[in-house]
């Protein structure tokens, strides 16, 4: 049995005005990381409470790590408007800067999923406080995820061989172009969405965690 957990609701300070979110972690342990995760895309009904992000979030907290939800601009209970991704990096941005606040010193495992891939993955791309990124049906069919190119993070990519927005040609496209450490995991027969297959993917977050943030070993 692990160390019981707790929720904390609340509202962090955002750019526009308060971001709704979620802290989910153990405080009886002593955690190696934390995880910041990032929803689908608000427009089409993506929120902190997607069954994606939550089953990452299980990932992060099944591993030890305090997992922060938050909702875009816009989303849920999160002041202000939509604002095509450059908004939304600003949110992260305040995400990031409360976790690190919460838990200061400890590395950041940033995962996003779909539209939240595209804008996490920007933000913790270049923040120091970030260790790790993970994207999440990755939607390379559809916005530009160049910034990752020369980025020596560990990367992970989980990606339905049916996935719509991001089809497995243009997706492999980009994640050769990256540089090492990297990892691309394929969920065969998975869609955008995973259907059928979330426990498979919480199974290859968890290993990547504790690969890249909790064991001492390094690379894949």
């Amino acid at each position: 049995m692990g160390s019981p957990t707790e929720i904390e609701r609340m509202f962090i300070p955002g750019p526009a005005g308060p971001l709704e979110a979620l802290l989910e972690w153990a405080p009886a342990t002593a955690p190696a990381a934390a995880a910041l995760l990032c929803h689908p895309h608000p427009q089409y009904g993506g929120n902190m409470h997607n069954k994606v992000v939550h089953r990452a979030a299980k990932a992060a907290l099944g591993s030890g790590l305090p997992a922060l939800r938050f909702n875009f601009r816009g989303a849920g209970g999160s002041a202000g408007s939509f604002d095509n991704g450059a908004g939304e990096q600003e949110d992260a941005r305040a995400a990031l800067d409360y976790l690190v606040s919460r838990f200061p010193r400890l590395p950041v495992c940033l995962i996003g999923f779909s539209f939240g891939a595209w804008v996490g993955l920007a933000v913790g791309a270049s923040d120091p406080h970030v260790a790790a990124l993970a994207g999440l049906g990755v939607p390379a069919g559809v916005l530009d995820f160049s910034f990752l190119r020369g980025v020596q993070k560990p990367k992970l990519f989980v990606q339905g061989t049916r996935d719509q927005f991001g089809p497995p040609a243009e997706v492999a496209a980009l994640f050769q172009s990256l540089a090492a450490p990297k990892q691309i995991h394929w969920v065969e027969g998975g869609d955008h969405f995973f259907t059928g297959k979330l426990d498979e993917l919480e199974n290859v977050l968890c290993r990547f965690m504790a690969l890249h943030l909790i064991s001492p070993f390094q690379g894949w």
